[in-house]
């Protein structure tokens, strides 16, 4: 009998036929586990605060020694920045831990089920639907919106969203029947440029400022890891390679999309009026100035990111890919990616979209107003590092290479090309040089390099292009130039706007000469490697004549 006496009372088991003792290391375990998830959570929020501040910290550092010396801000803008700057860190560490843990197996276990099902079909009405409410999710969307002038906002966004559904399974098509990326860019920038010289010249500068914009934080980590999960279950050479330049493709759905309506609405007047620098006079205006955002952005991400909720569910229900456990973590990660998004979104927009303006205005109004290309030139280099998508794009590509094309090394490459684009946009800015001028050479360029570079350099370099205008290039660095234009006196749609196709263009032709660098690098290390083999093999027959 399995029973016992203590102090005068009956142990017995309880209804599961468990005894006292087992129920107590049942217990021990579960909260050893639960502890062991708790410090796990915590090295991983500690690691993304740590990558954020890296990121974020330089540009409070610039802002601050430039309102310091040469460029004076108000004591309230200065606050607001400040206050912004401490959201952003917090919704960057909360928001890169969510895509983490949700967006990321979504995209791959929907790319993975899509290519398992072997149903055309199938896979071209999920890519679609996919790239539709994923693109009306996205935040940057809204903000391209209401700069476009004459276009209704709500054809503007589902124009856009069809678009990118449209060049989605563009991108499909290209990694199941192994077509060449850069065949296809070549024709569909051909179509572009050509569209571009027909559309209204108030449109073209916008247009190209979708392609960068629509391609932002919940987009990116989607399309990606969407890519990730195609590719995986092929085994062919090339299936590394094709995993990425998804996002190259859905960029250039927005442009299309933005020059065709250009070509349909034709405004008598396309003036943009930029927002008014809120004036900050004391801690309860600046709180208010804050609080007024919080619930306009809550209420929007909830919106946003309902589309992706309801087509997971029903996926899930449809596959039963995910079990409990992933489905738990998945459900936090989206929490986490929700607070992230709508802190991040609240601090660039309450408090650095101000800053930038303000400052824009104040350096260009100064007698040397040349120095704002150099100093656009500094937070170009630093501001790139502050996007969210860049830490999805730039991780994803060291674990898809196998640490072959390190993060620090795309991160490098993609600062130094965006630090050239704004230099090339404040030049813009003053002297009011056509945007056609910089960009038809530029593509040309990058398209030209993708004939010598590894195939997978190219489709990264396309891919970065997107992910490197996002929210920071939107909320901060337009609206400098947007200052610095008014100024100067310039037009605001012509040679302002183009900022963000700058900062998406120059990253195209750094990534490639990376990958030049690394073709003729790992060509010498080759010929190297064989001259010792032949040397080693001269050497042994030599040994082997002297030995007889």
């Amino acid at each position: 009998m399995n029973s016992e006496e203590n102090k005068g009372h009956i142990v017995r088991p309880d209804s599961a036929g468990m005894w006292p003792e087992q129920n107590m290391k049942g217990r021990e375990c579960v909260n050893l586990k639960t502890a062991k998830i708790k410090e796990r959570l915590l090295e991983k929020l500690y690691e993304k605060l740590n990558e954020t501040l890296k990121a974020v910290l330089p540009i409070i550092a610039i802002v601050l020694l430039l309102c310091f010396t040469i460029a004076p801000l108000e004591p309230g803008i200065l606050l607001a920045f400040l206050l912004g700057a401490v959201l952003l860190i917090v919704g960057m560490m909360f928001f890169t831990l969510g895509v983490e843990m949700s967006m990321t197996p979504i995209g791959e276990n929907v790319g993975i089920c899509m290519t398992q099902t072997k149903k055309l079909g199938v896979m071209v009405l999920l890519s679609f639907i996919l790239g539709f409410i994923v693109t009306i999710s996205e935040p940057d969307l809204q903000v391209l919106a209401e700069q476009v002038p004459a276009v209704p906002n709500i054809v503007l966004v589902l124009s856009v969203a069809f678009g990118v559904g449209l060049f989605l399974i563009a991108a499909l098509l290209r990694m199941l029947f192994n077509i060449t990326l850069a065949h296809m860019l070549i024709v569909l920038y051909v179509i572009v440029f050509g569209l571009a010289f027909l559309a209204p010249g108030d449109f073209i500068a916008v247009a190209f400022d979708a392609g960068g914009v629509t391609t932002g934080p919940m987009t990116v980590p989607f399309i990606m890891s969407l890519g990730i999960g195609i590719s995986a279950i092929r085994s062919d050479e090339r299936a590394e390679d094709d995993s990425f330049g998804l996002v190259a493709l859905s960029s250039v759905g927005p442009i299309l999309s933005v020059l065709v309506l250009s070509l349909i609405y034709r405004p008598e007047s396309a003036q943009y009026v930029p927002d008014k620098i809120p004036e900050i006079s004391d801690s309860v205006e600046l709180w208010r100035l804050f609080s007024e955002e919080f619930p306009e952005y809550m209420k929007e991400m909830a919106v946003s990111l309902l589309p992706i909720i309801v087509f997971f569910v029903i996926f899930q229900i449809i596959f039963k890919r995910m079990q409990k456990r992933m489905l738990i973590k998945t459900a936090v990660g989206m929490v986490y990616t929700y607070a992230g998004l709508v802190l991040f979104l609240t601090g660039v927009n309450a408090g650095f979209m101000p800053a930038g303006n303000y400052l824009g205005q104040v350096l260009a109004d100064n007698p040397y107003r040349w120095v704002i290309v150099p100093i656009g030139m500094v937070i170009g280099y630093f501001i790139v590092r502050a996007e969210p998508a860049v830490f999805v794009l730039t991780h994803q590509v060291e674990d898809i290479t196998s640490g072959a094309i390190s993060a620090n090394a795309m991160s490098l490459s993609l600062s130094i090309g965006v630090a050239a684009s704004l230099g090339l946009a404040m030049i813009r800015v003053l002297t009011g040089i056509s945007i056609f001028w910089f960009v038809i050479p530029g593509y040309a360029v990058a398209l030209v390099l993708s004939f010598f570079v590894p195939k997978i350099f190219t489709a990264i370099a396309f891919d970065s292009g997107g992910v490197a205008s996002g929210p920071m290039t939107a909320t901060f660095l337009l609206p400098f130039a947007i200052g610095a234009c008014v100024s100067v006196g310039g037009d605001i749609v012509t040679d302002a706007f183009g900022v963000v196709a700058m900062v998406a263009m120059t990253p195209l032709i750094t990534i490639q000469v990376l990958g030049l660098v690394y073709r003729i690098s790992s060509r010498h290390l080759e010929e190297a490697e064989t001259r010792e083999k032949e040397d080693a093999f001269i050497q042994s027959e030599d040994d082997e004549i002297i030995e007889l």
